[in-house]
């Protein structure tokens, strides 16, 4: 028994001996065992002393072409694989032979090709910079719908954590976030994140650009600005100024968002200024920027954060206009109005001296089919004076403005004596004809300003003095057309003084033949009738129509307008007129206009000549009379000249008789 048991240990012993006497071989890999595709990979497989062969496996399989036979016994072996592809991702193994027999295989190891999916983005948040000892968030973010993100660091330890990508609405992308901490300063902190599809999880995208994680200290936050304004035209050259501490040996410029700094500058000596240029200003120079310095006490606080416009993005310009004049009175309240026919969220409206900066959220206004928005300015000072333009934009890219509107000049004005403007060719004018408006004053003004509403600026004239003591100045505008519509204002100005005058009433011109149709024009009870009777003009159209214009040939009175109302399939209005007299006595004509342009006619409709009579017999009455009065006091003269005249000749006879009485009695006596 005891020699079969030992016996049958001689037997089990050598066998025991052989398994566990070769080690397990380790598989180790350089560069790295994530690579960039076209990389040349080396494997080494570390056995023991007197191997005399070595075979790389790929999945389990036996790696042909990376079969290494050393001509000699040695411990490790190498295997290169020159310019390495997406297909040699995988997981690899290795295991050698001696004379004793084969190794066990070593653990796998994965090896990873970078560079074979477009690359992410990442940030961290808010900032890159973080406190000592601090946490964190990193975000990785792609448009492409990648199943997984990967995050890789180093700083006192190496970091490697992978997330499923979650959609972002918000931002409209694809995310995962990281928090990383606590982090010293220690060390530097560098991140990158890959992506990657779960159907192969051993081929990862390029790489992000890397992340570098900078520390604040406890100097005070730099001040940051851009030298020609934060507005900036696409295109033009600009330069970001950062102003730290005088021992500053580091500044850095950090774009909000951005994977990496924008821009390091190390001074040859401490400096406390640092200069960050931009030749040439593109869409993606638009965003939030903030500045650090680094000095022996370490990193500062982030400055403030400086807002990046950049404007020319979109081509669409809007318009911008002031209500109702460029011209305003201290201490009034003023709108201005931009219009776009681009529908941007926003609309924003800027001064060249940066003295003023606004936005709005724009609104549809079906009247004009235009988008705009309204800023109101209460109490206005002589601050507002100066250039002021608007821009527009998208909610989802808020540091891309479009191409300003056109420049208006905003003028400041005290209250003096409004002018008066006037028209000799009449307010309704046909498409062709010629007017000038004239703006008149008695008050010696040296020039004088033309204003359309709606317009972008005025134009001046030199004024021109008339013997009776008035100065004026003559705008020409014809000949006429659709363009020359709308409502005019004017000012006056002395040469000394940069203030202008109060405006002028408003004058509207109104431009003929713009709409395809005539209204029609009646008059009730008839269109002759007698001083003191009632009347009503009556205007028509079956087409659409807003408002309707009455207008009396050779009126100095700005024509009638009434709005229209909507009456079995037609539109019309009604001009009434109490105890007419002659002076309404004329020709009539009435146009049709809409709200969308209401300075542009129809054609107008046939003429209408109402006549007022009964005030020419009633004078004939009073002629008369006074002829008959005439004949009656010469009459009653004539008879008292008669009575007059046979007085004096009874006086004169009287007289004769008593003179020969005394002579006969004298002859008695």
């Amino acid at each position: 028994m005891t020699f079969t048991f030992t016996a049958l240990l001689c037997l089990v012993l050598p066998a025991l001996f052989l398994v566990g006497a070769l080690a397990k071989p380790i598989l180790t890999v350089q560069p790295d065992s994530v690579v960039y595709k076209q990389t040349t990979v080396t494997f080494f497989c570390e056995g023991t002393t007197g191997a005399k062969e070595y075979i790389l496996y790929k999945e389990r399989s036996q790696y042909l072409q990376s079969t290494e036979i050393p001509q000699k016994p040695k411990k490790k072996a190498e295997f290169s694989i020159p310019k390495i592809d997406p297909n040699q991702a995988g997981r690899y193994q290795c295991r050698y032979q001696t004379h004793d027999g084969w190794s066990e295989f070593s653990d796998s190891l994965e090896l990873v090709v970078t560079g074979v999916h477009s690359k992410p983005s990442l940030s961290a948040l808010p900032s890159p910079v973080v406190s000592e000892g601090g946490h964190v968030t990193l975000q990785c973010v792609s448009k492409q719908r990648y199943h997984r993100f990967i995050l890789t660091g180093k700083g006192t330890r190496n970091i490697s954590q992978m997330l499923d990508s979650k959609y972002n609405y918000s931002i409209q992308y694809y995310q995962a976030l990281y928090s990383v901490g606590p982090v010293t300063s220690s060390q530097r902190w560098t991140f990158q994140c890959y992506s990657n599809y779960g159907r192969s999880p051993l081929l990862w995208s390029e790489p992000s650009d890397p992340l570098e994680l900078l520390f604040s200290g406890t100097l005070h936050k730099p001040i940051i600005k851009a030298e020609t304004g934060s507005v900036v035209t696409s295109g033009s050259p600009m330069t970001i100024c950062c102003e730290g501490s005088l021992d500053a040996e580091i500044y850095v410029l950090h774009k909000e968002g951005s994977q990496k700094p924008w821009g390091t500058q190390t001074p040859e000596k401490p400096e406390n200024k640092a200069k960050f240029s931009i030749p040439s200003v593109t869409k993606q120079h638009g965003g939030q920027y903030r500045c650090y310095c680094y000095s022996s006490a370490g990193w500062s606080e982030r400055s403030d954060t400086l807002e990046l416009v950049v404007t020319g993005i979109y081509h669409k310009k809007p318009r911008l206009t002031a209500l109702p004049s460029p011209v305003v009175t201290l201490g009034e309240n003023m709108t201005l109005q931009c219009v776009s026919q681009e529908g941007y969220d926003e609309l924003v409206l800027t001064k060249e001296d940066q003295k003023f900066l606004s936005s709005l959220n724009s609104q549809f206004i079906y009247s004009i089919i235009q988008y705009q928005a309204l800023f109101s300015i209460d109490h206005v000072t002589s601050d507002h004076g100066g250039t002021f333009r608007c821009y527009g934009y998208y909610n989802q890219t808020p540091h891309m403005w479009s191409v300003p509107s056109e420049p208006l000049e905003i003028h400041i004005t005290v209250l003096s004596k409004k002018p008066s403007l006037l028209t000799h060719q009449g307010q309704i004018l046909d498409p062709g004809k010629s007017l000038t408006l004239q703006c008149c004053s008695d008050i010696n003004y040296d020039r004088f300003a033309l204003y359309k509403l709606g317009g972008a600026d005025f134009t001046q004239n030199g004024g021109q003095w008339t013997q009776s003591g008035l100065s004026l100045a003559n705008f020409t505008l014809g000949p006429v057309s659709s363009s020359t519509g709308g409502q005019y204002r004017c000012y006056g100005a002395h040469n000394l003084s940069s203030e202008w005058s109060a405006s002028s009433d408003p004058l509207d011109i109104l431009i003929t033949g713009q709409r395809p149709f005539s209204p029609s024009l009646s008059v009730k009870p008839n269109s002759t009738v007698h001083s003191g009777d009632n009347v009503t003009l009556l205007c028509q159209s079956p087409y659409k129509v807003d408002t309707f214009i009455l207008s009396k040939e050779g009126a100095a009175q700005q024509p009638q307008q009434l709005k229209s109302k909507s009456e079995a399939w037609d539109f019309q209005a009604e001009f009434s007129m109490s105890a007419v007299t002659s002076a309404l006595s004329g020709t009539y004509r009435c146009y049709g206009s809409q709200d969308s342009s209401p300075y542009l006619l129809s054609y107008g409709s046939d003429p209408v000549e109402l006549m007022v009579s009964g005030e020419v017999t009633l004078n004939s009455q009073t002629s008369e009379n006074q002829d008959h009065t005439v004949e009656n006091l010469i009459r009653m003269g004539m008879a008292v000249m008669i009575l007059i005249v046979i007085g004096i000749l009874v006086f004169e006879g009287w007289g004769s008789q008593r003179q020969i009485h005394h002579a006969y009695n004298a002859g008695n006596v």
